[in-house]
């Protein structure tokens, strides 16, 4: 499927439009595994971005989510197309590259950055749905 460059969501209109998050760790809101597959769901999902390497995303990654390596954040963060005022949902496999990929966001000008609790390690054990494809970017999408 061809698609513009950057990737377009609708707005959130679930628990992150709210600005309900599961818990939060310090200054960093994180959002429930089980209250991201809700919204996924029910269509309603904001913006995930998967910030780990290329193969990990390739073998599973949360449903929906699209790709940008966390080193590659900094200088691609603008082909998530979203207002830098609506949440979007980061993680990698543990935690540490997802906050690197945060702090380049927040740098950007991203207000609402939020993080997967547990990351993908958790989503995984959970036996959460995963989708199996080619990383979705806007380099595979032209």
């Amino acid at each position: 499927m061809k698609t513009s460059q950057n990737f377009a969501r609708p707005a959130a209109t679930g628990f992150l439009a709210a600005g309900l998050f599961a818990c939060s760790l310090g200054s960093s809101p994180v959002v429930s595994r089980e209250m991201l597959a809700h919204e996924i769901e029910s269509g309603t999902a904001p913006v995930i971005l998967d910030v780990r390497f290329e193969s990990e995303y390739e073998s599973g990654h949360v449903p929906g989510a699209i790709h940008i390596p966390f080193q590659s954040v900094a200088s691609r963060h603008e082909e998530i197309s979203l207002d830098k005022e609506q949440p979007i949902v980061v993680y990698c496999a543990h935690g540490p590259r997802a906050a690197w990929a945060g702090r380049a966001l927040r740098n950007a000008g991203y207000t609402n950055v939020v993080y997967l609790e547990g990351h993908m390690a958790s989503w995984e054990k959970d036996g959460l749905p995963q989708e199996s494809k080619p990383a979705r970017n806007a380099e595979s999408e032209k």
